[in-house]
C-alpha cells in the first residue's frame, strides 16, 4: 500500500516541443524543473507513473548531514538554506521542521564510527556533537535503552514526503512548466551527434536537452543506450502510526530501528538496521564493485532469491522507440511490506521507548531505493550523449538534498555557476 500524496492537475496533451524535458517526476526531477522555470526555461516533465509514486514518497522524509560522507555534505547545506525558504518559495507548508536528528550507539565499536565520521567532516564546522548516556536520556526521555552513547546534529530536520513533491509540482506549474503523468519515454532522438528529442509512448517531443532523473528506472533506460549507470535496489519497510504523545521531536536513529515525528503528530518508523536485497541479473553483474559495501554492511543486508530475479529477467534490456519499454510495464514499483521487519523495528523500539506500545499502526509500505556503490549520486552531464543530463542514483538519501540535487542539475543543463562543486557526482568515477 502506498502513501497517500496531494494529487496534482497534471496535462493530458503531449506538447510539440520544448526547451527542457525531464524524465521523471519525483523530487528531483520536479525540482530541477521549478528552478529552470524561475529562470524562465521552458520545461515539460514526462512521469512514466504519477507524481511521486515511488521512492520520492515512500522514503522517511529525513533531511540529514549526518553520517553523510563528507564529498557530499556541501549539497546536504545547500539544502537545509532551499528547505528553509520551501514555505515562501512554494506558497505550502511541506512539513520541514529543523528539530534535529540523534543517532545512537550500543557498543563502543558504534560509538567509534560516529567519532571517526565527525573526524572526517571537521573541517566543514557542522554542529554534530557526541552524546553520553546521560545526555541521550535527557533529551529523549522515558527510554529504557543502554546506550554507549550517541551523535546529535541540532540543524538536522524532516520534511513530508507526502507533500513536498505536490507543492513543488504546483509552484512549477505556475510557473509555466508542463507535467504529464503516465507517459513513459521510451528512448532519445538524436540530431548530428546530440539529443533532439524524445520518443514517447504517445509520440516525439522534440527538445534542446534532457535530464534523465528516474530513480531506480534510470539504470534501466541508460542501459538500453549503451550507458552503464551502476545501481541496484534495496527495498525498506516502514509504518506510520496515529498521532502519539511521543518521547521528543528528535529523530532518533539506532542500530536497529529508527522513528522521526510527522507532521500530523504520527510517527514514521522502519527497522533502520535491515534491508531487504532481491537478487537480480544486475546483481551478478555488478556485484565485484559492491563487495566493499557489502563487507562493511552486510548485518543490514537481507539477500533474497526469488520472483524478482525472474520478474527481472521478463521486463528486457533492449528495445527501440516503437516498441513498448519496461517503463509501461511497471508504472509504479510497488515492492511488497516487509511485516517480519516492520514487527522487528516495534519490538526494538518499544523496549527501547515503552511509550511506543501504546502505538497504532495506520499503514505499512515498501520502498525500492537505488544504491550506488559508493552510495553518492550521480549528478553530472552524459560527456558520451551531448544534451544528456542524469540525476539518479541517491542510494535512499534523495528526498533530504532533492531540493539541492535539482538545482545543481538544472546548474549544468544552463552552463551556469553550479549550486556546490559537481565533481564528487561524475559518472565516470566508477570507471577509473
Amino acid at each position: 500500500m502506498a502513501p497517500v500524496i496531494t494529487p496534482v492537475s497534471s496535462s493530458i496533451e503531449l506538447p510539440d516541443s520544448s526547451t527542457v524535458v525531464i524524465i521523471g517526476a519525483g523530487i528531483i526531477g520536479l525540482s530541477a524543473a521549478l528552478t529552470l522555470a524561475e529562470r524562465g526555461i521552458p520545461v515539460v516533465v514526462l512521469e512514466k507513473g504519477r507524481i511521486a509514486g515511488e521512492q520520492s514518497s515512500r522514503n522517511l522524509g529525513w533531511v540529514r548531514k549526518m553520517s553523510r560522507a563528507a564529498p557530499d555534505v556541501p549539497l546536504a547545506l545547500a539544502a537545509d538554506q532551499l528547505w528553509s525558504q520551501m514555505p515562501e518559495r512554494l506558497g505550502a507548508d511541506v512539513g520541514y521542521r529543523q528539530a534535529g536528528i540523534m543517532y545512537l550507539a550500543r557498543s563502543e565499536a558504534e560509538m567509534q564510527q560516529h567519532e571517526q565520521w565527525l573526524a572526517s567532516v571537521r573541517h566543514l564546522s557542522l554542529d554534530s556533537r557526541l552524546l553520553n548516556p546521560s545526555q541521550i536520556n535527557n533529551m529523549v526521555p522515558g527510554g529504557q535503552g543502554r546506550w554507549a552513547g550517541g551523535i546529535y546534529t541540532p540543524s538536522d530536520g524532516r520534511a513530508e514526503p507526502t507533500l513536498a513533491c505536490s507543492a513543488i509540482a504546483q509552484a512549477a506549474l505556475k510557473k509555466g512548466v508542463r507535467i504529464v503523468e503516465n507517459c513513459a519515454v521510451r528512448n532519445l532522438i538524436m540530431s548530428a551527434g546530440r539529443v533532439s528529442g524524445v520518443m514517447t509512448e504517445r509520440g516525439a517531443i522534440h527538445c534542446e536537452q534532457v535530464l534523465l532523473a528516474g530513480g531506480l528506472w534510470s539504470r534501466c533506460f541508460l542501459g538500453n543506450l549503451g550507458v552503464s549507470l551502476p545501481t541496484l535496489p534495496l527495498v525498506a519497510s516502514v509504518v506510520r502510526t496515529a498521532p502519539l504523545e511521543g518521547p521528543a521531536d528528535i529523530a532518533v536513529g539506532a542500530p536497529d530501528f529508527s522513528f522521526r515525528k510527522r507532521l500530523d503528530g504520527g510517527f514514521t518508523i522502519t527497522q533502520r538496521g535491515a534491508l531487504y536485497a532481491p537478487l537480480m541479473l544486475d546483481s551478478l553483474l555488478l556485484g565485484r564493485q559492491y563487495l566493499p559495501m557489502l563487507r562493511a554492511q552486510w548485518k543490514n543486508v537481507r539477500i533474497s532469491l526469488g520472483r524478482d530475479f525472474l520478474s527481472d529477467l521478463m521486463l528486457g534490456r533492449r528495445w527501440k522507440g516503437h516498441q513498448i519499454s519496461p517503463f509501461e510495464r511497471i508504472r509504479t514499483m510497488d515492492p511488497p511490506t516487509l511485516p517480519a521487519l516492520n514487527t522487528e523495528a516495534m519490538n526494538n523500539l518499544i523496549a527501547a521507548w515503552p511509550v511506543f506500545q501504546h502505538a497504532i499502526i495506520k499503514q505499512a509500505w515498501g520502498g525500492m531505493i537505488d544504491v550506488t556503490p559508493d552510495s553518492l549520486p550521480v549528478i553530472c552531464k552524459l560527456e558520451q550523449t551531448p544534451g544528456l543530463t542524469l540525476a539518479s542514483g541517491f542510494s535512499g538519501h534523495g528526498f533530504g538534498t532533492g531540493p539541492a540535487a535539482g538545482q545543481l542539475a538544472a546548474d549544468l543543463i544552463c552552463d551556469t555557476t553550479p549550486l556546490v562543486d559537481p565533481a564528487p557526482y561524475r559518472l565516470d568515477r566508477f570507471q577509473r
